[in-house]
């Protein structure tokens, strides 16, 4: 793969979940997102590489990390091409006293770097967190922690009506007696309006902000090994096909998922360490 090949790529994945939305489909969209999920840690541009090359994939590193785990990419296996960063050093100066032109910056250049999915190695088992089967456990424990880490109080309130949570800017108030996959999943998409939309002056129309908050409950839910709710569909196909704001929120979205799903997994590994 060439480096021009990668932003056709990411275009072509952002224009094919526009057009479903401008036919008021969203399961193309609610896929990308429970890969987000998977894929938190790398950018929007390299999520959309990995998920259109392989959409399948569900743990993805380079050969020689891939081989420090014990573990080897097998023979014939084609690499995902994403994009990686490569620092350029400046030019020397021409002067043996001076041996690099302070006057001139480094230069950042992209390249492609291959990675493979763990389904194209042999080896050793990798460890795996626990994963939830529709009970976030200690995961829902571990998002009130995030709310805590973060200066946002959680609380619960018998008035709030039909609402099951509401973000009232660095407090969240849940409705009692909630079930616990649903409280996290709530939790979850109050956060993201925390995160997300607590600036009045530059957040988006209230159509957007839910459709934003719903996509990261859905990925973070995604992540964890819950199975989203059927409410993400109502959200998330008002958005219409417009993939300028798409690309624009899903940016957000995947930098507010990121924040809570390294938050829960680092959590959860130093309490099994410390276990």
């Amino acid at each position: 793969m060439k480096a021009e090949d990668t932003l056709t790529i990411i275009n072509n994945a952002l224009s094919g979940l526009a057009g479903e939305l401008a036919d008021g489909r969203s399961e193309q969209l609610r896929r990308y997102l429970a890969f987000m999920g998977r894929f938190h840690a790398y950018s929007i541009g390299n999520i959309m590489l990995i998920w259109s090359q392989r959409p399948n994939a569900t743990r993805v590193a380079g050969f020689r990390t891939w081989k420090s785990m014990g573990r080897q990419v097998r023979k014939g296996e084609k690499g995902i091409g994403i994009v990686a960063p490569m620092k350029l050093r400046a030019r020397a100066s021409e002067s043996p006293a001076d041996p690099r032109d302070e006057s001139k910056e480094d230069r950042v250049r992209f390249r492609v770097a291959h990675v493979f999915d763990i389904a194209q190695t042999d080896g050793d088992d990798v460890p795996e967190f626990a994963r939830v089967q529709g009970n976030p456990g200690s995961m829902l424990d571990g998002l009130k922690s995030f709310a805590a880490s973060r200066g946002i109080t959680v609380d619960t309130d018998d008035s709030l009506g039909t609402a099951l949570g509401v973000s009232r800017g660095g407090r969240i108030s849940l409705r009692p007696g909630l079930p616990p996959a649903e409280e996290f999943s709530t939790l979850a998409h109050e956060l993201a309006h925390e995160l997300l939309h607590r600036n009045a002056e530059a957040r988006p129309d209230k159509t957007v902000r839910e459709l934003e908050a719903e996509s990261v409950a859905y990925a973070v839910a995604s992540a964890v090994g819950l199975t989203p709710g059927t409410s993400s569909r109502d959200y998330i196909h008002l958005y219409r096909g417009d993939e300028e704001k798409l690309l624009e929120s899903l940016a957000g979205i995947r930098d507010a998922a990121h924040q809570i799903v390294s938050f829960l997994f680092t959590r959860e590994e130093t309490t099994q360490v410390a276990a």
